[in-house]
């Protein structure tokens, strides 16, 4: 690939206070002031408050009022539990949500030093002019990291997911962590190597063994390819220290708790049975939901190798290539449909599409900004319309559909809410009316609207359309009417079929106390789909209906709540 040509201006540093400001909003829109969400976001919380309300084995083996969760390892569910009980004056799940936040600061800390480190390499370098004029590496090396930050955060799939209590959050923040250690291994091979073996110990903390190993696999892949990267030096550092802190924790898990084999033994084989795929219905999920997720940082990560095509081996490509790859595989080989792994292929792709950043022609570079302006102003005003469709019932065809889609909702006016969303609204025309007018001829122009465009309309969302969006995903209503229909003196209550958030939202909210399958519990919850029929008597015994209720933004979930009572001809027949 021949030198690219741009001179020191198109380094121009972006304003630090702009993108610690885009950062900063977009991580606290929509972190607190919430109910816990269904489907992930609710039970990745449910294991944490778990933890913070219960005993060392809870902290061990991590479960959800009881239920054994066996998806990922306690790391971060370790993280939010201490946040809970630290932050205590605080509801449970925003202090849990600290969590989230931190992590997500410290994926674009090590986003942005990685991609630094890497643009001051001498073999991306633009083309020295013979009387100057071209960019210092630091100022070069400074513009990619903000391209790759401000590409990060435009990533559609982003934001929510980004705001989850989920393990993937930690997950995302870890694998950010072991590709930067890859990098700074480049001109400090004993630090970076050291980097590398802290994050993948606290992967094999926070995800399964399965994952763990691929992405040993795949540093070790990347330093065979890349060959600046000092394989031995990973090897003999990065090793131990992963299997140190890997080791930890499970035989804490035996030594101190019980049944820790057995759960152990799940969480292994479930993380080899979640790629044991694919499935036609995966494959299908993935094709139309990847590409979208993803954007724009895919389509630019596909021009980046293009445009670097005679240097994939170097170490600004092969490293962020190799674990984009490797999580790809991952990816299609998922046994079941969902989109919590595409959130871990962003960094790679991001670091890899800011170095395709100075090779962009104009003609694509206004065609990104036109598209941006585009889209995301139409979706604004949307926003803003349904917001004033339920506030003032005009227009009134948006108000009724509103209406039909959250029926019982009830909107109310917020001084806060309203000047919030102005302000941000403000600021997005103030930046739409800077780049129209301006041109400028910086690296980062081309991504800077995508980014405040998303930032933009997750804060719209996450203000004026918070209570609808808090009210048709939370099980909140549900628990209470289950708890005011609970007998005083009950024992304990057993599941059917009731999902995991919908367990920890109603351990949560209602308090409630649930049994397992080997307890001789008095009451039963069941969670149907469609009309089951009643459950079986255990006589002298019969299950008699207390409940039946749904949310009411939910048509396809309905629970029933029984209670166990003799039969009534055995009452009857009972002398006095």
């Amino acid at each position: 690939m021949k030198r690219v040509r741009i001179t020191a201006s198109a380094t121009s540093a972006l304003p630090r206070s702009l993108l610690i400001a885009i950062c900063v909003i977009y991580v606290l829109a929509g972190l607190f002031g919430r109910d816990p969400w269904k489907n992930e976001d609710a039970a990745g919380f449910g294991i944490m408050w778990t933890m913070a309300h219960g005993h060392l084995a809870d902290w061990l083996l991590p479960n959800i009022a009881g239920k054994p969760i066996y998806d990922n390892g306690p790391l971060v569910s370790w993280l939010g539990a201490l946040a809970i009980r630290a932050f205590s004056w605080l509801d449970a799940p925003d202090a849990a949500r600290i969590v989230t936040g931190l992590c997500f600061y410290m994926t674009c800390t090590f986003i942005w030093y990685g991609t630094y480190l890497l643009g001051r390499r001498p073999e991306v370098q633009p083309f020295k002019y013979a009387f100057g004029g071209e960019p210092e590496p630091r100022d070069y090396g400074r513009t990619l990291a903000d391209g790759a930050l401000l590409i990060l955060l435009a990533c559609f799939g982003l934001a929510e997911r980004g705001h989850e209590t989920t393990a993937t959050v930690g997950q995302l923040t870890l694998i950010s962590m072991a590709i930067y250690g890859l990098v700074r291994s480049l001109d400090k091979p004993r630090q970076g190597a050291v980097w590398f073996g802290l994050a993948l110990g606290g992967m094999a903390l926070a995800s399964s063994p399965l994952m763990t190993l691929s992405l040993w696999i795949a540093g070790i892949v990347a330093a065979v390819v890349c060959r600046a990267l000092p394989l031995r030096m990973l090897l003999l550092v990065s090793t131990p220290i992963t299997l140190l802190i890997a080791c930890a924790w499970p035989l804490a898990a035996l030594k101190f708790a019980d049944g820790a084999r057995r759960w152990l033994g799940e969480w292994a084989d479930i993380g080899v049975d979640a790629f044991s795929g694919p499935t036609l219905n995966s494959l299908s999920y993935i094709a139309k939901n990847l590409a979208l997720f993803a954007w724009p940082a895919w389509p630019l990560a596909a021009w980046s190798l293009y445009s670097w095509r005679g240097m994939r081996r170097a170490p600004h490509i092969a490293i962020s290539l190799v674990f984009a790859v490797t999580l790809l595989v991952l990816i299609v080989l998922q046994a079941h449909q969902g989109n919590q792994l595409f959130m871990l292929v962003l960094p790679a792709l991001s670091i890899i599409a800011a170095f395709g950043l100075p090779t962009l022609k104009r003609g694509t570079v206004n065609a990104i900004d036109w598209f941006a302006v585009l889209s995301f102003t139409v979706l604004a005003g949307f926003v803003w319309i349904v917001w004033l469709a339920g506030i003032t019932g005009f227009p009134a065809s948006t108000a009724r559909n509103l209406r039909r889609l959250v029926p019982g909702f009830q909107p109310e006016f917020s001084w806060i809410t309203l000047i919030s969303a102005l302000i941000v609204t403000g600021a997005w025309v103030a930046l739409v009316a800077w780049r129209v007018s301006r041109s400028p001829k910086v690296l980062w122009r081309s991504v800077v609207l995508s980014s405040g465009g998303t930032t933009l309309m997750w804060v719209l969302l996450m203000t004026l359309w918070l209570p609808v969006v808090n009210y048709g995903r939370t099980y909140r209503d549900v628990a209470a009417q289950i708890t005011a229909h609970l007998p005083v003196d009950y024992t304990c209550i057993r599941t059917a079929r009731v999902g995991d958030a919908q367990l920890a939202s109603f351990a949560y909210f209602g308090n409630m106390r649930f049994g397992s399958a080997d307890d001789d519990c008095d009451v039963l919850l069941r969670q149907d789909s469609q009309d089951y029929s009643e459950p079986l008597s255990l006589a002298p015994y019969e299950w008699r209906q207390l409940w039946e209720g749904r949310r009411a933004a939910d048509r396809d979930e309905r629970f029933r709540l029984y209670v166990l009572q003799e039969r009534p001809w055995r009452r009857a027949a009972r002398p006095r």
